[in-house]
Formats: C-alpha cells, structure tokens, sequence
C-alpha cells in the first residue's frame, strides 16, 4: 500500500490576499486529489479556510520571532514532522522564505521537500523577472504553471451560505465598505462621501448596509448617525456573512481592503476605489462584475462621479438580470 502523499499550502494573509488565493488553493486540491493537503495560515482565516472543505488539516501560523528560539524551533519540528512532498507558497514573504530554509537540512533533519514560490534554490522555483507587475491572480497562475499546474481558477465562494434572517435585510439592498487597514487611512475615502452614497441608495428605496469588523465601528456609526435607515452591521459579520450579503447585493461599494474581495467573488456588483497607495492593475479584486475608480488621493474623488458609475452598474444589471432583486 502505497504511502498517502502530504502537500502544505502557505497562505497567512490578509484578507484580499487570501480570498484571491482560493482559486489556485482549489487547484492544487485537485492536482493532488488523493492527498493529504495542510494549510498553514493565521488565526483569522482558520474558521473561513476550514469551511472551503479544500484542506484536511488548518495549522495555525503563531508567526514566531526570531529571538524566540523555542517557538522557532517547534514550527521547524512541526514542519519537518508533516513529511510533505511539497509546499505551495502562495505567500511569497520574507516569513515563508525563511521557512524555506527552516525546513533545509541542517540539524540532521532531512531533506527539504519540493517547493513552489518564488524563494531562490526553491524546486519549482518562479522566476519571472515580472512577477511584481502582475496582478496577483496572474502572477499565482504562473506560479503553478511552473509546478504543473494549468487549470487555475477564480475565487469560488458558492459554498459560503450563513442564516442572515436575523439581521432582518430585505432586498434591494446595497452594501458599503468604508473601512479598511487602520495603518493606511490614505486608502479610505472619506465617511461623509459614503454618507452621501447612502442617502442617494435610500432615495432610491435601496437600503444602504454597513458592513466592517469592530475595529470600524467608529466611522460605520458615523455614516449611520447621518443617514437615518442606514443598517450598520459593524462587528456583526464574519467572512461567510459577507459572502452571503454580497450574493444578494444590487451593489457592493468600498475602498481597496479585504471584505470587496469576497463580495466580488461572491458576485456583487461592485465599485472599488483606489488611491495612489494602491494599484487596480495589481490587486483589483477579480469577478464578474467588478469595477475600480482611483485618484492620487481619495479625497479628490466626487460622490456624485461614485453615484453614477454605481447607477450605470445597476442600470446594467437590472437590464441583463431582470430577476435581479
């Protein structure tokens, strides 16, 4: 009896990151349908990776510091005890590179499994001098196609089903994503333009959603304060809720940060927007009907451009979708 083939995939975040890598995690699980196949992530995406039902184990990544030589030491002993054939790197960091190395053959530990990133000396190593000018669905389909792969798709998200009955929504509703990395407020347009997009969606009789994590609670309340029939939802969805919103969604609108990726993958027509600090043409999140605004700086941007480019969208799909909510 032929011994079970181990393969690890790496992916520890963030979020946008992580929903654009679903579609070559799937990929690989079927490449490799008779493995066993470990993800290796961080805490907030165990519970989301675990639901895709692509992965027979989740491994909870503590991300040691180096000076932390125990902790150090029981990832590499952890690692090297999976006994993987191969690692898929779809994390491509300073962090995964060195677990490259964590997992060499130095200390007697035996030889280091294949390897499918863009490390220097991996085995399938990606070395595409314009790796960093792709976007990253693009850059990851050559990655794999250098391990073998050919057949990447996108983000599939039609397993992500939650009971949202309780949040009382009844279509038409639209969802705003005003949020985003709190280190990067260059990212944000500011709340008083989403307030303005949600009083046109309410004379419109679509009912504005705020959705974003505890975190954005503060600048979710505002927007609500000065948009009476607003419904705010900060802190009360996980990423599957978001995926179920976004199915039911007449439109999606926000910044670049991690919730618009799964809303686009889940088929809500969504409008993003982009500032100097981030490039559409690199990290737009990918779906069928997905659209990108940017301006050097965000405060730049006219809600009233916003609104009609949101209009059009709905005009369209209401036209090509007439049983659209």
């Amino acid at each position: 009896m032929s011994e079970v083939e181990r393969i690890l995939v790496i992916k520890l975040g963030a979020l946008g990151d992580f929903v654009q890598a679903l579609g070559p995690m799937a990929a690989v699980r079927k490449h490799h349908a008779d493995a066993k196949i470990t993800l290796l992530t961080t805490k907030p995406f165990a519970d989301f990776a675990k639901a895709t039902n692509l992965f027979d184990e989740v491994w909870i990544d503590e991300r040691p510091k180096l000076f932390q030589i125990s902790k150090v030491l029981e990832l590499r002993r952890r690692l090297k005890g999976g006994k993987f054939k191969r690692v898929y790197d779809f994390q491509t960091s300073d962090r995964s590179a060195f677990y490259f190395h964590l997992m060499g053959a130095w200390l007697g530990g035996g030889a280091r499994p294949q390897w499918s990133g863009a490390v220097a000396g991996a085995s399938h190593a990606q070395t595409n001098p314009d790796r960093d000018r792709m976007h990253t669905v693009e850059r990851q389909r050559d990655q794999l196609r250098v391990a073998g792969i050919e057949d990447v798709p996108l983000a599939d998200l039609s397993w992500a089903n939650s009971d949202l009955s309780a949040l009382g929504l009844r279509p038409p509703y639209a969802l705003l994503v005003p949020g985003g990395a709190q280190h990067r407020p260059q990212k944000r347009w500011p709340a008083d333009n989403f307030t303005a997009i949600a009083r046109h969606m309410l004379s419109e009789g679509i009912t504005p959603v705020l959705i974003g994590s505890d975190s954005e609670r503060g600048i979710l309340s505002l927007i609500a304060r000065d948009c009476p029939g607003a419904v705010n939802l900060a802190g009360k969805t996980d990423f599957i809720d978001i995926a179920t919103l976004g199915r039911g969604a007449e439109l999606a609108l926000g910044n670049d940060t991690g919730p618009m990726h799964i809303l686009a993958a889940a088929g809500a027509p969504s409008v993003v927007l982009f500032s100097s600090s981030s490039d559409p043409a690199l990290c737009l999140p990918r779906g069928g009907r997905v659209r990108s605004l940017r301006r050097a700086d965000l405060k730049w941007l006219d809600p009233v451009e916003v609104w009609t480019v949101l209009s059009l969208m709905r005009a369209t799909n209401l036209a090509t979708n007439p049983a659209a909510p």
